[in-house]
């Protein structure tokens, strides 16, 4: 998946148990076990930094609470097209 990130995930490092299970059930595959171990001895999650959509589903099936955050990244602002003020439109129906 390519695009622009809808979402952003943080994880504790402290917190999580390296179970892969966030891993697995990311629909974009945008986590993955890192190669280093933590200072508990196992292969904490990472996250690429790029294709998150912010669904949360790795959150919601990641048995250690707090040990992953996703935050919504708000959408780019629409152009508003203003119509010049005194202008003899027709009023919109």
């Amino acid at each position: 998946m390519t695009g622009r990130a809808r979402g952003k995930v943080m994880i504790s490092i402290e917190e999580c148990k390296g179970c892969g299970l966030c891993v697995e059930s990311c629909p974009p595959k945008c986590l993955f076990l890192a190669p280093e171990l933590s200072g508990y001895g196992v292969h904490p999650v990472r996250y690429t930094g790029q294709d998150c959509t912010g669904c949360g589903i790795c959150f919601y099936c990641c048995p250690e609470p707090g040990a992953i955050t996703v935050y919504r990244l708000a959408p780019p602002a629409r152009a508003m097209v203003r119509e010049p003020q005194g202008a003899d439109y027709a009023p919109p129906v």
